[in-house]
């Protein structure tokens, strides 16, 4: 059946079918040509969402921090949530998030219920309740993909998977803002640094000539919608940096007054800046017994801020004046993905094992220049459709065509990515001022 070629597809090394408890999340997935099969970032990408909250206690699975770009709640009750009908009914409805659709005929929809800044205060359903229509959706899911009549569906449940996969990396996401606003700072899991005190070499360039390349997804395997079609675009010769900028190069850009110096900024990013009162990177903060070092939050609690590793947590405001400052910029995603496609390396993604390895984090880019893993790297590149781009009917086509505006492109997973799930063309998004991906940058310069 296509169904079952489809799932069968999807099991294979490098795109296996998450377990049938698996979340639902959103970004992408691809390795097609032989270039990109020989991409590094294999194994199993899929593992259950519900095994990240196994280090969660209570009230942990149920609060949602207000500030998070987006309310997915660790019992995954965001961007679809559950709740029970009307008295008496015995039904559950699902809750969705675009209330602007609503008609009378329609279920009741989130954002009729609680606003978004009051999301986080829903205490019921529980999360037994949840699991249990999680449960009944799973035992539907299975009887589903296992009816030969249903034409079209294997496409369906494919973005499906790969949509579960980015809800793997959004959970840990929204877990490590809800801990950190704790003041206990408690850790999700243990963990402790690689390689500290080990530096990576200088930085040097991975240098290209330029001309006319081809950018986008070149079929073989799966790929999300934005990826597509292949298309030309032409390039003046360049040099993308062979590591992504540190923590010890983001002290010296705030030692150097960085953070308070106009002339780096772009205008909306400087007037962020001074709204939020940003002077350092998101989770970074004084150590309170020593005023002079700085500590950060990760998901293994709080520790002294590694200048070895890469800096995360920036927004593309921060990314962009921080190359300002050093004289370089930030590249293209079509630069990216030029010198990604022959030069990528780096595996610092999510594992199966996480529960049993440590908590996801950055780690040095010594023995790989990291473009792939460790952290998605903001681009000079607007979110917008590629030429000839067509969003698809119906709900499918609303995945990613009615997000392009007002967001910039980043490349290349991060620490929280499942394993197997980036690829060259992957295509990240997020607005300009969001801080809560693992999101950091890498130089590029012009001859």
């Amino acid at each position: 059946m296509a169904v079952e070629s489809a799932l069968s597809a999807v099991t294979a090394p490098r795109f296996p079918m998450p377990p049938a408890d698996g979340e639902i999340t959103a970004r992408s997935n691809r390795p097609e040509d032989q270039r990109q099969e020989g991409h590094p970032a294999g194994g199993d990408s899929a593992s259950p969402a519900r095994g990240r909250t196994v280090p969660l206690v209570g009230r942990d699975k149920e609060i949602e921090a207000l500030d998070a770009l987006f309310r997915d709640s660790a019992a995954g009750r965001g961007l679809v949530a559950v709740i029970r009908g009307p008295a008496g009914s015995g039904k559950t409805t699902l809750l969705r998030t675009f209330a602007e659709r609503a008609t009378a005929a329609d279920p009741i929809f989130l954002d009729a219920v609680a606003s978004r800044t009051e999301r986080g205060l829903l205490s019921r359903p529980g999360i037994d309740e949840i699991a249990h229509y999680r449960q009944f959706v799973d035992e539907a899911m299975d009887a589903l993909v296992r009816d030969p009549d249903q034409l079209g569906l294997a496409d369906l449940i494919t973005l499906g998977l790969h949509h579960e996969q980015q809800h793997q990396e959004l959970l840990l996401m929204d877990i490590k803002h809800v801990l950190s606003r704790n003041p206990l700072q408690p850790a999700y899991l243990s963990g402790t640094p690689e390689n500290p005190g080990v530096a990576p070499p200088k930085a040097g360039w991975l240098e290209h000539d330029g001309g006319s390349v081809e950018i986008g997804h070149r079929g073989g395997a799966f790929g999300f919608d934005n990826e597509y079609p292949v298309h030309t675009v032409f390039l003046t010769p360049y040099g993308l940096a062979d590591r992504p900028v540190t923590c010890g190069e983001w002290l010296s850009f705030i030692e150097d007054d960085g953070y308070s110096r106009p002339e780096f900024w772009l205008s909306d990013g400087w007037a962020v800046v001074n709204a939020q009162k940003w002077d350092s990177p998101l989770y970074w903060s004084r150590d309170p017994h020593d005023p002079e070092q700085w500590i950060q939050f990760t998901l293994s609690g709080s520790r002294p801020v590694d200048p070895n590793e890469p800096v995360s947590h920036i927004s593309y405001y921060e990314a962009d004046a921080f190359a300002h400052w050093t004289g370089m910029r930030l590249p293209t995603e079509s630069e990216w993905e030029t010198i990604a496609l022959t030069h990528g390396e780096g595996d610092n993604f999510l594992r199966e094992d996480v529960l049993s390895t440590g908590a996801p984090h950055p780690r040095p880019a010594i023995s790989s220049n990291g473009l792939f893993g460790d952290t998605w790297e903001w681009t000079a590149s607007a979110y917008s459709p590629y030429p000839g781009f067509r969003a698809a009917p119906g709900a499918v086509g609303e995945y990613n065509g009615k997000f392009m505006v007002s967001q910039y492109v980043l490349r290349g997973g991060c620490c929280a990515t499942p394993a197997g799930h980036a690829r060259p063309t992957y295509r990240n998004f997020f607005p300009p001022g969001a801080r809560w991906a693992f999101s950091g940058l890498r130089l590029a310069r012009d001859p």
